[in-house]
């Protein structure tokens, strides 16, 4: 009988799609992750499947899109309207991944995984932890959103003790994710390892620090305008003044997070091949919502791509992704077929030799026929649905990919942009005018998928005035 392949599944919280080297970053340094991109497929069309994290996190494990779920926004205290806010009323949502769930650490413990936990959960208070959820192992995974004291110790995160005064955060998940990995068993484990990095608040090692603020002066980042100036949102969509547009990547802090993150992920990869199993492991990487572009510091810019976190555009959902497996996924490969959060369920099982869990992982598709090389996949379309207004500027609506072709429909005003993305991947230029089919026939995909969801829309607020 075939070896079952051990699994790592890595997760960022606010990663940009061009926050490493590999997808185009000239600042940030990243050379253990391109290394393990060289080594196997890298991913051009890789989606979160919400702009904000909870969701994108629940629809890992479920297979399921967020709107089916009814988990559509990050989960946050007493799930508050936003009455005072806008024009609507946000959409209620489930603050929690529900345990009628069978997730993805479920089905593989039951097909003899060792499941493990490291890092950040945020799926819920205390009955919904990851222990509720198929992990054997928890560590660190709790109602946390981020670590509110910040990235050196003491973090005050349960189920993680604090370490040494000043011990980073990100080293200290890493070594607990070795110390597993050390001492595995006969079976073959999946580690889920979810670092709260690089999500604010924006703390990086002095050392390292210091390092990119000698980079940015040598590359002239200093002195380069930094942010969009002026008003930047028409008053129809501006719910928050606060925003400010990062126009180029340069903010060291941030710089030294991602570095931090590179350097602890090369640990770990080498803890696994010290231990034998490295040619016997599937790992992916990829982040859970685009990076934070447009408000709380912006530390980072998504350009190419237009907007980033808690926006419909590509830089709210667009991700880096890449997965490697030795020996079966071919080095060096590029993917430009669009791939969705759900799909990493039925994926992960196929590569495992897991029966498959259909009516679970109801919304993803096994894209294991691209890492494999032995097809391609038959899907129509993938979407999204928040019905929520973003912290960072973004405004509720819904959106649809079909080939090229984008569809975004926002419910303030109810208007549609349509966006060919293999020529305008900044979203430049609005064809909905230009091109009534596509945009009639991406919009009756949308409407029939909600309804299939049975999606939750937000409603006018009656108390909103300009």
């Amino acid at each position: 009988m075939k070896k079952q392949p051990n699994i790592i599944f890595i997760l960022i919280d606010d990663l940009g799609w061009t926050d490493l080297s590999s997808y185009g970053s000239s600042f940030y340094e990243t050379p253990n992750l391109d290394r393990l991109a060289a080594g196997g497929m890298r991913f051009t069309d890789a989606y979160a499947a919400c702009p904000v994290c909870s969701p994108t996190r629940a629809s890992i494990l479920s297979g399921k899109y967020p709107a089916r779920l009814g988990l559509t926004n990050y989960i946050h205290v007493n799930n508050p309207g936003q009455q005072d806010r806008a024009r609507l009323i946000d959409a209620p949502y489930v603050p929690f991944l529900d345990t009628k769930e069978k997730s993805l650490a479920t089905t593989l413990q039951e097909s003899g995984y060792s499941t493990w936990h490291v890092g950040k959960w945020h799926l819920g208070d205390e009955k919904y932890w990851p222990e509720q959820h198929g992990f054997e192992v928890n560590i660190g995974g709790c109602h946390h959103g981020h670590p509110s004291d910040g990235y050196f110790s003491p973090w005050n995160i349960p189920n993680l003790e604090n370490g040494p005064d000043g011990e980073y955060l990100t080293d200290r998940l890493t070594d607990e994710a070795i110390g597993l990995v050390a001492s595995k068993d006969s079976r073959p484990f999946f580690l889920n390892l979810w670092y709260y990095t690089v999500h604010t608040p924006i703390q990086g090692k002095p050392d390292l620090v210091e390092k990119y603020e000698k980079k940015a002066r040598s590359l002239g980042l200093d002195r380069a305008k930094t942010f969009e100036e002026g008003e930047v949102f028409p008053k129809s969509e501006s719910v928050n003044r606060r925003v400010r547009r990062r126009l180029i990547q340069s903010d060291p802090e941030y710089a030294a997070m991602v570095e931090c993150m590179d350097t602890n992920i090369g640990r770990l990869l080498e803890a696994v091949e010290e231990k034998g199993e490295l040619d016997n492991t599937i790992v992916v990487f990829t982040s859970d919502n685009g990076g934070l572009a447009t408000a709380e510091g912006s530390p980072t810019s998504n350009a190419p791509l237009n907007e980033g976190k808690g926006w419909m555009y590509e830089g709210g959902t667009r991700e880096p992704l890449i997965v490697n497996w030795p020996g079966v996924i071919q080095p060096n490969t590029l993917c430009r077929e669009p791939v969705t959060s759900p799909d990493f369920y039925p994926t992960l099982l196929e590569l495992a030799g897991v029966e498959s869990q259909p009516d679970q992982h109801c919304d993803g598709v096994s894209f294991a026929p691209l890492l494999t090389g032995a097809g391609d996949l038959d899907r129509e379309a993938i979407y999204w649905h928040y019905p929520h207004y973003g912290n960072q500027g973004g405004t509720p609506g819904s959106s649809v990919r079909a080939g090229d072709w984008k569809l975004i429909e926002f419910y303030e005003d109810g208007r549609r942009e349509l966006y060919h993305l293999r020529n305008d991947i900044g979203e430049t230029v609005d064809l909905s005018g230009s091109r009534p089919d596509v945009t009639q026939r991406l919009h009756s995909l949308l409407k029939n998928w909600r309804g299939e969801m049975e999606a939750l829309e937000p409603v006018s607020n009656p108390d909103w005035t300009w």
